[in-house]
Formats: C-alpha cells, sequence, structure tokens
C-alpha cells in the first residue's frame, strides 16, 4: 500500500482541493458548444442536453456506492483507476459523431467523477478533523465555484477556434495531468478499512436519511444547484439563437454566473459564525423576492444585460445558501466516513438532476420570463424548506449515542 509521505502532505492537500471542481469542468466546458453540437451531430437541443442529465444521474448514483466502496478498499489506487477512466471516456467523446456512444462515455464520466470526488473529500476527513476539518469543508463549495467560472469562459473560446472536440481533448488531458501529479505526490490516507457489507451501508444510508434536518438539506443543496442547471442547460440557445450572439458571449456570462456564484460562497464563508438558520433563510427570502421583480422587469424588457440582472443576484444567493448547507451536511455524520460524502454528494446531484429536468422538461424555457419562472419555482421550494426545518431549533445529537450507533453498524 503506497501510505502517503507526510512530507507530501501539503502538496497532495492543494491537489485534493484542485480535483473537487473535475465535476463541474465535466459540465460546464462544453456549455458554449451545446447549438454546435446540436447542429453537427443532427440532434435536437433536447437531445444534447441529455449529456448533462445522463452525466448527473450517474454521478449521483455511483456516489451512493462509492463512499462503502472507498471505505473498504482505500482511496488512492481507486481514484488513480478513476482519472484514467474518465480521460479515456474523454478522448472516446472527441473522436466519434455517434450520440449513443457520446451518451456511454458521459455516462462513464459520471461514474469516475463520483469516485475521484468521493475520494478527495475522504482525504480531509482522514486527515484533519475539528475547525481544521470544518474550514476544508466550507472551502469545498468556494472552490467548486472555480469551475463555472473558468470552464464556460475556456469552452467558448475552445469552440470559437477549434470546435466542439476540443473541450472533450481538454478533459482528456486535464485527467492525464492530474494521475500523473497524483502517482508522484499522493498517496493511501485511510487509517483502517471497513468490510463493505451491503447491510452496513444500508443501515447507515437509513440512520442518515432518516434524520429530518440532513434529508432536508440535501434537497435545498439540490434545489439551489439547479439553479445554476437550468441556466446552463438553457442560456446557450438563449443568448446564440435567440440574441444571435457567438459562443465567446455564452462563455463569457456562464463566466459571470460562476464568478456569482464564488462570490456568494465568500460571504458565506465569511459568515461562517453566524447563526445558521438566520442566515440561509434571510438569503432564499432575497432569491424570491428578486426573483418575483426579474419576472415583472423582463415582461417589457429582454436583453443580455436584463439576463445577466437575474445570473448575478439569483446565482449569487444560490452561492450562499449552497455553500452553508454543502458543509454542514457534510459534517452532519463524519463518523461515517465516506458514506457520509458519498450520499451528501450523491443525494444532491440526484435532486438537481430531477428539479433541473423537471423545469426545463415542463417550462420551455424560450424567453428570460420563462427562465424567471423556472427560478422561482426553485426559489419557493427552498425557502419551504428552510422554513419547516428550522435548523437551529433543533439541537444536535448526542455525539456520544451518534458513535455508539456506527459501533452497533460496524459490528
Amino acid at each position: 500500500m503506497k501510505t502517503i509521505k507526510e512530507s507530501n502532505k501539503p502538496v497532495s492537500t492543494v491537489l485534493a482541493l484542485s480535483l473537487i471542481p473535475i465535476t463541474g469542468f465535466a459540465l460546464d466546458v462544453f456549455i458554449p458548444s451545446l447549438p454546435a453540437m446540436s447542429a453537427q451531430l443532427h440532434a435536437t437541443p433536447a437531445q444534447v442536453q441529455l449529456c448533462i442529465s445522463i452525466f448527473l444521474a450517474t454521478y449521483g448514483i455511483s456516489q451512493l456506492l462509492v463512499g462503502g466502496l472507498l471505505d473498504s478498499y482505500g482511496r488512492f489506487w481507486p481514484n488513480i483507476a478513476a482519472l484514467a477512466g474518465f480521460s479515456l471516456a474523454s478522448f472516446a467523446i472527441a473522436n466519434t459523431d455517434n450520440l449513443s456512444l457520446i451518451y456511454v462515455m458521459r455516462a462513464v464520466q459520471g461514474i469516475m467523477s463520483a469516485v475521484i470526488v468521493i475520494s478527495k473529500r475522504a482525504y480531509f476527513f482522514d486527515l484533519f478533523a475539528g475547525d481544521k476539518l470544518k474550514h476544508y469543508t466550507s472551502l469545498f463549495s468556494v472552490i467548486w465555484s472555480a469551475a463555472p467560472i473558468i470552464a464556460p469562459f475556456l469552452g467558448g473560446y475552445l469552440q470559437t477556434n477549434f470546435g466542439w472536440q476540443s473541450n472533450f481533448y481538454f478533459l482528456g488531458w486535464f485527467g492525464v495531468a492530474f494521475l500523473v501529479l497524483e502517482l508522484v505526490f499522493s498517496g493511501e490516507t485511510i487509517v483502517k478499512k471497513v468490510p463493505f457489507r451491503l447491510r452496513t451501508i444500508s443501515e447507515a444510508y437509513r440512520s442518515m436519511i432518516s434524520t429530518r434536518d440532513f434529508t432536508s438539506g440535501l434537497l435545498i443543496l439540490g434545489l439551489s444547484y439547479a439553479v445554476l442547471m437550468i441556466y446552463n442547460m438553457s442560456s446557450p440557445f438563449l443568448i446564440e439563437k435567440v440574441m444571435h450572439y457567438p459562443a465567446t458571449v455564452t462563455g463569457n456570462a456562464s463566466m459571470v454566473s460562476g464568478l456569482a456564484m464564488l462570490s456568494g460562497s465568500l460571504l458565506s464563508k465569511s459568515l461562517i459564525s453566524k447563526p445558521f438558520y438566520k442566515k440561509i433563510f434571510t438569503a432564499a427570502v432575497a432569491q424570491l423576492v428578486v426573483s418575483g421583480l426579474l419576472i415583472l422587469l423582463t415582461l417589457q424588457v429582454h436583453n443580455l444585460y436584463t439576463l445577466m440582472a437575474y445570473v448575478v443576484l439569483l446565482h449569487a444567493a444560490s452561492g450562499f445558501i449552497f455553500n452553508g448547507m454543502l458543509a454542514y451536511c457534510l459534517t452532519r455524520f463524519t463518523q461515517f466516513g465516506g458514506l457520509a460524502s458519498g450520499l451528501t454528494g450523491g443525494g444532491y446531484i440526484l435532486s438537481t438532476s430531477a428539479f433541473s429536468y423537471l423545469v426545463v422538461k415542463t417550462i420551455h424555457i424560450e424567453t428570460q420570463a420563462w427562465l424567471g419562472a423556472g427560478y422561482a419555482v426553485l426559489v419557493v421550494a427552498v425557502l419551504a424548506l428552510i422554513i419547516r426545518t428550522k435548523w437551529l431549533e433543533r439541537p444536535a445529537p448526542s455525539r456520544d449515542l451518534e458513535e455508539e450507533k456506527v459501533a452497533l453498524l460496524m459490528e
């Protein structure tokens, strides 16, 4: 077993944080290419948008099993294998015009991304505790926000100059570069492996899901992330087909979206010591007010600037809520290790996939007003869940009782 060297831990920590946004890159880098893919593959917009949904679904479902596997077989070698698989799938997509094969490879990318992200989250639970762990978990969504900033901007440039395939070549070489760096600087971090038992996993999941505040948190994470996803799925067609701007503008607009999410995440991190319920409730109310005002505005005026008004205000609030809720859910059951990380990641991604698909399917987003209506549906659901749960009024479970529960599960 290649155990991580003490001298390599600083570099390995940076690598672990750098791999957290790999899912965002896989989702966002080809967003500006959706119209071009639709044209060149002779597919409808819905067919190419399915590439996003397939990735999200497989990424979410895979996390539900990946956490238990990583607790049993370690973090390091599964991560290495996943980076290799992710790269191969990316190169395969770049070299085909068969939409069915692209769907299959996107599913492979989703599975491999789940292994990578869960192994890197588990890295921090293996090596850190207390305030240090809380610091890193609050950084996760901040760093994750880098992908929606960088990836679409880069994707717009690649699409304009080299075509849609270049986005997937980028993902392939991205995976290869980190595979080499991981082999050199990283290693195994798990101290004690536990046997892989489906009964243990199912009981742990049942225990977590039956906890109301945790389950509500997963749903709120999914709804907050769905705000970004419905924008990503509809904005290329609004900007390039309705407004007649080039793909670079789609990329720049998505970069603004990412910056808005990042600003919200940073603000949330800076207020980490403030009362949890009060701050996320305030952000949700602000979202609802802004979404209502912008729907009324765009019934009269609709252009790229009003679209960006939606993006900056609503995505910043979503980033704020997402950051606080992700840190809460990830640290809610640290005693379950990779299982808790897997359920958190898988649960909110599956929720995101379902919510964004339902909104896009039921609300045909062909104008900014309809995009605002889609936002409003998600925001109302977030606010209702926050009011229903009221975290501050719910005392945290006894740590001793939780540890006793874990011991019984692992017997």
